[in-house]
């Protein structure tokens, strides 16, 4: 067990595994959000970006985080 690499080592693993999946959630809404920048500021899509993201951490499935912080905007200001 002393004597393998470190990766091999079970903790790193998970930490690789909790990378790659925290990365490909948030992936599709940071290309929306550069998409959402090109019609807004950079500003606003960050902070959208950034509120999707964190009702995913609450919880929340991508759909509904993003069709409720789309519904906190009026005339594409929070």
């Amino acid at each position: 067990m002393y004597n393998q690499p470190y990766f091999y080592n079970p903790e790193y693993m998970l930490c690789r595994n909790l990378q790659s999946e925290t990365l490909n959630a948030v992936y599709p809404f940071v290309n929306y959000g550069l998409q959402e920048a090109t019609y807004t500021s950079f500003s606003h899509a960050l902070t959208e970006v950034a509120a999707i993201s964190f009702l995913l951490g609450k919880g929340y499935d991508p759909h509904t985080a993003h069709k409720m912080v789309e519904s906190w905007e009026k005339n594409e200001m929070f």
